[in-house]
């Protein structure tokens, strides 16, 4: 098939960094947060993964609020024509999800924070005192909400990359080349 991904459509470094590096940051974030399942309640060792956890998340919802805001002010490139259009529309959908689990992930958590008598101590150095009251009630609600958006996450995650290996495997259109690193010099 034809190359229909040309230089033009790429995206540009700054989105290019941005995806990548926000992608290892969840990757990271997720199999230290399954990790976290596994490590005992009540020990001191939980509290200071906990914190980590907590950091890494706001430190990661800002790179996304900041991704969103470069995406917003920066048009990203057009999928070639040849894309069908239920394709061009599943993939507006499954970013929009995506973008959406990307702030609701960390927001959740930090909500669920807030309503719990830990509160956040970024890196186990600063605590940032609680602004919400101890309530378990409000606390499960945000903490499964951030815990099920997890799941949506990786869900669409997933999807996003089968979609990247159907269009560079079965399609051979070369999309990839619009978000590979070393593409968008």
């Amino acid at each position: 098939m034809p190359d229909h991904a040309t230089r033009s459509a790429r995206y540009n470094r700054t989105a290019v960094t941005l995806h990548w590096l926000i992608a290892a940051l969840l990757l990271g974030q997720f199999l230290f947060g399954w990790y976290l399942g596994d490590v005992p309640r009540n020990t001191p060792e939980r509290g200071i993964f906990i914190n980590l956890h907590k950091s890494t998340g706001i430190l990661i919802g800002l790179l996304i609020l900041l991704r969103i805001v470069w995406r917003l002010t920066h048009t990203p490139p057009a999928l070639p024509d040849t894309t069908p259009r239920w394709q061009q529309r599943a993939a507006r959908i499954s970013h929009g999800v995506l973008y959406a689990c990307m702030l609701l992930m960390p927001l959740s958590g930090y909500l669920a924070s807030n309503f719990s008598k830990h509160g956040v101590k970024l890196f186990n150095m600063v605590r940032l005192a609680p602004w919400g009251s101890d309530d378990k009630v409000i606390y499960a609600f945000f903490n499964q909400t951030h815990k099920l958006t997890a799941l949506v996450l990786a869900a669409f995650v997933v999807l996003h990359i089968l979609a990247v290996v159907k269009h560079q495997l079965i399609d051979r259109d070369k999309l990839i080349s619009r978000m590979w690193p070393r593409a968008s010099r």
